[in-house]
């Protein structure tokens, strides 16, 4: 079944540009030593900061609304990007969004990914 025709929710900028890393083709000896070498600059999709896992979640997030979910819900390391990026993407869908995050520790600092979790409003549960 082709892509296309599967339910998408569109969540991302696409398609994120191509840049050209020139004074990095340069460093490594130039043209004569290098190929030309081009960054994926998914940093801009312009969902919570972005990453590839935005296409990904537009699938998934148009399944669980076909559905009729009411909420998502995933699991990862305390500072998972894939964690920021769902609940991102629940909230942008009108959806409920909880997190299941490993922590070694019970009440983990609350910085980096695990504070936007927070502030997209998700409910987060550590577990060992």
């Amino acid at each position: 079944m082709p892509l296309q025709s599967q339910p998408r929710f569109r969540l991302a900028t696409l398609p994120t540009p191509l840049q050209e890393a020139k004074r990095l083709r340069e460093a490594l000896g130039g043209g004569g030593r290098s190929p030309r070498i081009l960054i994926k600059r998914d940093d801009l999709t312009g969902l919570a900061f972005g990453g590839n896992k935005a296409r990904k979640l537009e699938f998934l997030v148009a399944d669980a609304l076909r559905a009729g979910a009411t909420y998502l819900v995933t699991t990862g390391a305390v500072q998972s990007n894939h964690a920021r990026m769902t609940a991102a993407a629940a909230r942008a869908a009108g959806l409920g969004v909880a997190l299941v995050l490993t922590s070694k520790t019970e009440r983990p600092r609350l910085e980096g990914n695990l504070l936007l979790d927070r502030l997209f409003g998700a409910e987060v549960h550590f577990v060992p």
